[in-house]
């Protein structure tokens, strides 16, 4: 093991690229119109059919007014029709676009050459669909009908207009398949936006089953206010909603594209990086919070867009005593049923073995460095390329031994998953050990990223600097 400056992180880095075999991604492509700034876009012209619902609708009267332009959206083996996934759609233009969710219909978008998708509707109507694009953080998908007159007549489902914002409380009404059992409705209640979510998504209070992915949510008219994505199954009326801003931008922008018929890694990574570089500036902008330790500052991020949860040994326990805090960003982004990307999870333990006596603490601190696990080669990633060094950012600085990691994505170029461990190195029968893992970032971000947090741990102001 040896000492290197923090200045030769970044070389330390590039190092393990080589013998990772990966190298550094190219620059982030510009970021896609976040939600919350995109210009309000006017929903499609929508023929006399498509009339929304009386006020104050029941659910019976909204359902009636949607029925004829939701869908199921099956992806099938392309050579038979065993179906891979199940999920909803809507009708958003009389030329036959669709909105669903990019989940729904992830296989097509990663393997076109073996999937191909098709829908059914309530009244028996079949029909093959293309694939037109997606955006992947936002889980969203745009299709087209392959053959669209048989739908021409049927009309589309209008968008709420975007200054018409909804109230906390107001009665929502989900609609989809769920479970492949026939189509349904589900009233619930607007309840706001996910807090502490980085990527904008509604709360809804209400049930959505599986198969109901992609279908829209509407208010009392009937009117699209968000589409179904998920719900938490530890929860009881805990569901999402990703909002109709995203879904009008992605049909305006791409109605008019051709179908998709190569694998879409390439672009799957562009928005992916795109995204990152908005997370990662978000992220290091803002300041650590403090652990309260009496003789550390142990970086532990702001709640902004993660949730920390903290526990601690009980009390009057006997032998090494620790206190510990996890951090992690509630929000995924899904690519597929084996990779889930783009968040950050901060997580330390501090610890008090007094009680133990130096050698004992030795051999359990370092016991709890050692058996941190890094993955292993998977179908995404390749195998972790790790450095493991001592840090010291001043002769009078806390020391600190660091193992940083590095996996590449397989099949999304420019991405990689990065961990950092860290622990401090002063203690004979104290100290603290953290870890930043950041998943699917560039590779100037994961530089900066374990740049940032190992500058996280210091002295405590009144400690002495020399140990």
């Amino acid at each position: 093991m040896h000492v290197i400056q923090r200045a030769a992180l970044a070389a330390a880095l590039t190092a393990l690229a080589l013998v990772a075999g990966a190298q550094p991604g190219p620059n982030a492509a510009p970021p896609l119109n976040a939600p919350s700034s995109a210009p309000p876009i006017a929903p499609p012209t929508a023929p006399a059919a498509s009339a929304v619902a009386p006020p104050s609708a029941g659910g019976q009267r909204v359902y009636d007014s949607a029925r004829q332009r939701l869908v199921q959206v099956r992806t099938l083996l392309r050579q038979q029709d065993s179906q891979a996934s199940v999920g909803s759609g809507f009708l958003v233009s009389d030329q036959g676009h669709f909105i669903t969710n990019y989940h729904v219909v992830s296989t097509m978008a990663l393997e076109p050459q073996r999937y191909r998708l098709v829908y059914s509707t309530d009244d028996g109507q079949r029909g093959v669909l293309q694939l037109l694009a997606v955006d992947v953080v936002n889980d969203l998908a745009l299709l087209k009908a392959a053959d669209p007159a048989p739908l021409a007549a049927r009309g589309v489902m209008p968008f709420r207009p975007a200054d018409q914002p909804l109230g906390r409380g107001e009665r929502i009404f989900s609609l989809g398949n769920p479970l492949d059992v026939g189509f349904a409705v589900v009233e619930g209640a607007f309840n706001g936006m996910v807090e502490r979510s980085f990527v904008p998504t509604i709360f809804f209070g209400g049930s959505l089953s599986s198969g109901m992915s992609g279908g829209p949510a509407v208010d009392d008219r009937g009117r699209v206010i968000g589409i179904n994505v998920a719900s938490r199954r530890d929860g009881e009326q805990v569901s999402f909603l990703v909002p109709a801003a995203p879904a009008r931008a992605l049909f305006e922008a791409h109605r008019n594209d051709a179908p998709v018929t190569q694998p879409m890694q390439g672009e799957i990574a562009r928005q992916l990086l795109a995204h990152q570089q908005k997370l990662t500036d978000a992220f290091i902008a803002l300041p650590w919070r403090q652990a309260g330790h009496a003789r550390y500052a142990i970086p532990v991020p702001q709640e902004d867009f993660m949730r920390c949860w903290g526990g601690s040994t009980p009390p009057g326990s006997r032998g090494l005593e620790f206190e510990r805090s996890d951090c992690a960003m509630d929000s995924r982004i899904y690519i597929d049923g084996s990779l889930q990307t783009g968040h950050f999870s901060v997580r330390h333990e501090a610890y008090d073995g007094r009680s133990l006596g130096a050698l004992r603490f030795a051999e359990r601190y370092s016991s709890s460095f050692q058996n941190e696990g890094f993955g292993q080669k998977t179908r995404q990633l390749t195998a972790p390329a790790c450095r493991e060094s001592e840090v010291k950012q001043a002769p009078d600085a806390l020391p600190l031994r660091s193992v940083l990691c590095l996996r590449a994505y397989r099949k999304l170029p420019g991405l990689y998953d990065m961990s950092v461990l860290a622990a401090t190195l002063d203690g004979r029968t104290v100290g603290a050990q953290g870890r930043f893992d950041a998943h699917g970032v560039s590779w100037d971000n994961a530089l900066r990223l374990a740049d940032h947090y190992l500058k996280g741990f210091a002295w405590q102001p009144n400690q002495p600097a020399s140990r």
